[in-house]
């Protein structure tokens, strides 16, 4: 029995070859992938909170695709790997690293001229990142994670508590989350700053 996978709004499809890609071939549910992949993702914020990084050492495609490594690798083979599928959400596959050096850049731009307060800034960098889709699989996760590691390292602020949830499940602050994501989509990057910090 392969993996069958239920997906609630907003998470993307994996294609029948990223599936393939499934490390621990006794996992056939979502809730069973998502509680490996959540032991992944512990054991990288483990990581995060060991280690201290510079904004030049964030601010990097090998940091972007390390990271996403760090919190799937247990459970998915093509982990840190760009994605090579269209998907429901993100730019097409082959600009995946043109937008992402385009978003880089504009960071470092905003951090050296303080265009955006830190919480801004680490939101409209997740906000961005997501909508990119860098790859097959958790890249809401991914990009939560990223914005806490650029607010936490390079502002010396609190964490996000993204209202404590990692909104794999759905329910009303998924949802709620899903709105705020969607308000950003239309350039409304505030209700998502206020989500991350509920």
């Amino acid at each position: 029995m392969g993996l069958e996978l239920e997906y609630e709004d907003g998470q993307t499809p994996l294609s029948e070859e990223e599936k393939e890609g499934l490390l621990i071939k006794s996992i056939t549910t979502h809730s069973e992938l998502d509680e490996h992949e959540q032991l992944n993702i512990e054991e990288a914020i483990k990581w995060t909170i060991q280690n201290s990084f510079s904004t030049n050492e964030i601010l990097i495609e090998k940091f972007i695709r390390k990271l996403h490594k760090k919190m799937f690798k247990n459970v998915w083979s093509w982990a840190g790997e760009f994605r090579r599928s269209e998907k429901n959400i993100g730019v097409t596959w082959v600009r995946i690293g043109l937008e992402l050096r385009q978003l880089l850049d504009d960071t470092k731009y905003w951090i050296k001229n303080d265009i955006y307060a830190p919480d801004e800034l680490a939101i409209r960098f997740k906000h961005r990142l997501v909508n990119i889709h860098c790859f097959p699989n958790g890249n809401g996760r991914h990009s939560r994670l990223m914005a806490d590691i650029i607010v936490e390292n390079i502002f010396n602020k609190d964490v996000f508590t993204w209202n404590y949830s990692n909104m794999v499940k759905a329910g009303k602050i998924r949802s709620n989350y899903i709105t705020a994501i969607r308000q950003g989509d239309k350039g409304s990057i505030q209700p998502l700053i206020d989500f991350a910090r509920g």
